[in-house]
């Protein structure tokens, strides 16, 4: 069995959205909220937030390419974000919350480009696609506070109103690809 692992990095608006969905797929193993696309080293929250970094809001996904390809990854990621909003998603509006896919080396480009040729020719979203395909620099982690944001704060607001539901449309559309539950590991 070869125990090799792939990464992918992609920004779809809040990453604690990102993340709670991500973390449910099977064959991620795991996956980080962090920054990146700026041109600030060791960003913090409060300055991305400023919209000035350039960074975008992103999540590192470690996954087993055996059990689920980067093919599969963008064709969640554009089911769970509105690719046709630039710089912006919801409420949440700035060039850090902009949909975007930092690209590990030129198999995921051209992934990328041909994923976003087929939403476009099957109509899935109604407006052009604006999502930001460009290398990966650097990615950097987020304060500690911000990983597994869903998991440790299930009552917090936001995760009741914005990512709940979120999850529960993903849980629902992707059924089959979901990591057994934690009672049955």
């Amino acid at each position: 069995m070869d125990n090799r692992t792939e990464t992918a990095t992609l920004g779809g608006g809040c990453f604690w959205c990102l993340e709670a969905i991500y973390q449910e797929l099977r064959g991620v193993e795991s996956v980080v909220s962090g920054y990146a696309g700026g041109h600030l080293a060791n960003p913090s929250y409060q300055q991305v937030c400023t919209d000035t970094t350039g960074h975008a809001e992103v999540v590192q996904i470690t996954f087993d390419p055996d059990e689920i390809g980067f093919r599969d990854l963008l064709q969640v990621f554009f089911t769970i974000h509105d690719p046709t909003t630039l710089n912006r998603q919801g409420g949440d509006v700035g060039s850090q919350y902009r949909s975007a896919i930092f690209v590990h080396g030129d198999e995921q480009s051209r992934v990328a480009a041909e994923v976003i040729a087929e939403i476009t020719e099957q109509g899935l979203w109604p407006g052009r696609v604006v999502t930001e395909v460009t290398p990966l620099e650097h990615f950097y982690p987020a304060e500690n506070y911000h990983q597994n944001y869903f998991r440790n704060n299930p009552g917090q607001g936001y995760c009741q109103a914005v990512i709940a539901p979120k999850v529960a449309k993903f849980r629902k559309t992707y059924l089959e690809r979901l990591k057994a539950p934690l009672a049955s590991r």
